[in-house]
């Protein structure tokens, strides 16, 4: 074996391990107008519309990490019918960007506002993102010792950071249904047949053994309910809703509880003027909800890296996520001899992206089959989808690949 060929084997570890059969699952999802979803989709397009905006001037993406980002709540007055606010929700895009190159001045600020109020107007339908929003763009340049290694020259970019990312497959059950709901009662229907569903719906489930509850959280807007009668009956066909697709899943005796917070009065029902709690309920943070697969997983192993916003290049707390669960995803797609795999990647800071100083893989086989008789195929795919990760990066920029 070459030098080169045992440091690649020594780099990468891999086990067996038994798929857990625990009698208790919990899984969420924080949806498109939830506070935290919000500031995770702001400075994700921020980090997007600067490398596109660095690429057309420059043909590649220059330095930056904009992944701080803060919502600070509004105050609000919802009624049915109606309802206004009467403080805007405050939003601060916050990081580390490159505003000048050559004597070229970069319209950062301009960016990240003008990014922004897109998102918010193409995702959140009633909301004013004109009116309702004031942004707050608090950026300067990296340091020096962080730029030489953004721009030192090499066939593929080198980690900015020593960092961690974690990934698994396939998905259980309960999280593709937690998944599902969400992202179906935001679909493109709703606008048409609810509209008074807005889109910060907030997704828990619960499994004990084969039986699941799933408690929704989704703020109603005013303006389409004329009194309270029509919210109860929303609330209704939400549930009748989510109810069907836990069928769907396979899961026959669920329970569904909406806005299990309302209480009997007018004013304690869960009305909003602008289908999100950001405008008076609640704050957000970028990082504090979705991992990059979309959900929250305290059942599996997850990362406490914020994957939006940071430079898709050679931000490993970006790139190895994603590509953690992608090498996770191709074993069990690949070997049908493998029942559930989970992938760790750890890099070092200033080596190509490419080669991460650790790989481990635990992987769960069927029948006992022992590890070794896959071990060729597994490590074969997980250098595959390493070669990959400069494609990845372009996916990025692209647009073809969610961080939330």
């Amino acid at each position: 074996m070459s030098p080169a060929e045992t440091a690649s084997r020594q780099r990468l570890v891999l086990t067996a391990y038994d798929v857990p059969d625990d009698p208790v699952e919990v899984v969420e999802r924080k949806g498109l107008g939830h506070p935290d979803t919000i500031c995770d989709a702001l400075a994700e397009t921020f980090s997007r519309n600067l490398s596109l905006e660095y690429f057309r001037r420059f043909d590649r993406v220059l330095h930056h990490n904009v992944d701080k980002a803060l919502l600070l709540g509004g105050r609000s007055a919802p009624t049915f019918g109606g309802g206004s606010l009467t403080s805007p929700i405050e939003i601060y895009l916050a990081g580390r960007a490159t505003a000048e190159m050559g004597g070229e001045n970069i319209p950062v600020e301009e960016i990240a506002v003008e990014g922004s109020r897109s998102w918010l107007k193409s995702n959140l339908h009633a909301l004013d993102a004109e009116r309702d929003v004031r942004f707050h763009v608090l950026t300067r340049p990296g340091s020096q010792d962080l730029l030489q290694v953004f721009s030192r020259r090499s066939e593929v970019p080198l980690a900015n950071d020593t960092s961690i990312g974690v990934g698994y497959a396939p998905m259980s059950a309960l999280e593709t249904l937690v998944l599902d709901v969400e992202r179906r009662i935001n679909g493109r229907d709703r606008l048409r047949t609810h509209p008074a569903w807005g889109e910060d719906v907030k997704v828990m489930g619960v499994r004990q053994g084969r039986s699941v509850r799933l408690t929704v959280a989704c703020a109603m807007i005013g303006r389409y309910l004329a009194h309270s009668d029509d919210y109860l009956a929303e609330k209704s066909e939400l549930r009748t809703f989510v109810a069907g697709l836990a069928r769907q899943h396979g899961f026959t005796g669920s329970d569904v509880d909406i806005n299990a917070a309302d209480g009997a009065s007018p004013g304690a029902l869960y009305l909003t003027v602008t289908g999100t709690s950001a405008e008076a309920g609640d704050d957000g943070q970028v990082g504090r909800g979705n991992r990059v697969n979309g959900l929250i997983t305290p059942c599996r192993p997850m990362s406490l890296e914020a994957a939006a916003g940071k430079n898709p290049v050679s931000h490993v707390g970006k790139i190895y996520n994603i590509a953690a669960r992608e090498i996770a995803e191709a074993i069990c797609a690949a070997l049908s001899d493998v029942a559930a795999a989970e992938c760790m990647l750890v890099s070092r800071i200033g080596d190509p992206v490419t080669r991460p100083a650790l790989v481990q893989l635990k992987v769960a086989t069927r029948d006992g089959l022992p590890i070794a008789k896959i071990r060729q195929s597994v490590e074969a795919i997980t250098a595959d989808r390493l070669s990959r990760i400069p494609k990845l990066i372009e996916d990025f920029v692209a647009g073809r690949t969610a961080t939330f």
